[in-house]
């Protein structure tokens, strides 16, 4: 299968849905702000199929993505921005500028000699750019990314200046102070405050993973697929019963909760 035959279909296709007249409604209406969602969910689920380690969606789920790109493409194309031709003519660029140790004499590098080089170009090319002004440490991060995730990236940014916690211990210690904080308010009955202090919270548990070198994200991930795994054990329970959890006490949804984990923990 010839890839480049392949994309200039799609193309083809994305422009028709595109077509006054002739193309689809639902597509013909749709601007950059309400395609962004999609995009995010489509990105989402690409991680959800590697997660499974499921291949067959994996490849309907890279399409979907691609799918996005394209779309987003035909619509700067329509506004007369750019096309599909030219992203794809962007990242080529940038991979070759950013990788000299493949493309260039920059070789034998270590994964942190790469690592180091690739924000010394990425430096480097924020300095040419001068259109958006002086940027400050912690730009660069963009406001739609999960807040875990930007969390950890700004910390990573002002950690790299210096601004940074010395051990793992410290941070901990900043946990449980933000917790004493979160109790000092529920105590006085101020919930707005308490959510503020809520937020400070999970910054600093964000931070603790990152010193700790977890992924703060795939942490949470594997919780939540935990919890929905444990509340099924109860459902599938109480279902063989003839019950639904709503009928059922606290108590014995947390033994059968009990149950699941032993059940975890034997196989």
């Amino acid at each position: 299968m010839r890839p480049s035959r392949e994309i200039g279909r799609l193309i083809e296709i994305m422009a028709a849905l595109r077509t006054r007249g002739s193309g689809c409604p639902w597509d013909l209406e749709q601007t950059f702000a309400t395609i962004v969602p999609f995009t995010l969910e489509e990105a989402y689920e690409v991680a959800d199929a590697v997660e499974r380690g499921d291949f067959a969606d994996l490849r309907d789920e890279l399409g979907d993505l691609l799918l996005q790109v394209v779309f987003h493409a035909r619509m700067a194309e329509e506004e007369g921005r750019f096309e599909f031709g030219d992203v794809v003519e962007a990242i080529t660029a940038k991979l070759i500028r950013r990788h000299p140790h493949v493309f260039a004499d920059a070789r034998d590098l270590s994964p942190d000699e790469v690592k180091a080089l690739w924000g010394q170009i990425k430096a480097r090319e924020r300095a040419l750019d001068g259109a958006e002004g002086p940027r400050g440490v912690l730009s660069g991060v963009p406001l739609a990314l999960p807040a875990l995730t930007r969390a950890l990236k700004l910390q990573e940014k002002a950690g790299k200046v210096g601004f940074d916690w010395a051990e793992a211990r410290s941070v901990l210690a900043k946990v449980r102070e933000e917790l004493d904080e979160i109790e000092t308010e529920i105590a006085a009955g101020d919930a707005s405050a308490a959510a503020g202090e809520i937020g400070d919270l999970l910054f600093a548990v964000v931070n603790l993973a990152r010193h700790l070198s977890a992924d703060p994200e795939a942490a949470l991930r594997g919780t939540s697929a935990k919890f929905e795994r444990r509340f099924g054990h109860i459902e599938a329970r109480l279902a063989a019963e003839g019950r639904a959890p709503a009928g059922a006490s606290l108590d014995e949804m947390e033994a059968l909760w009990v149950e699941a984990k032993k059940n975890e923990r034997a196989g």
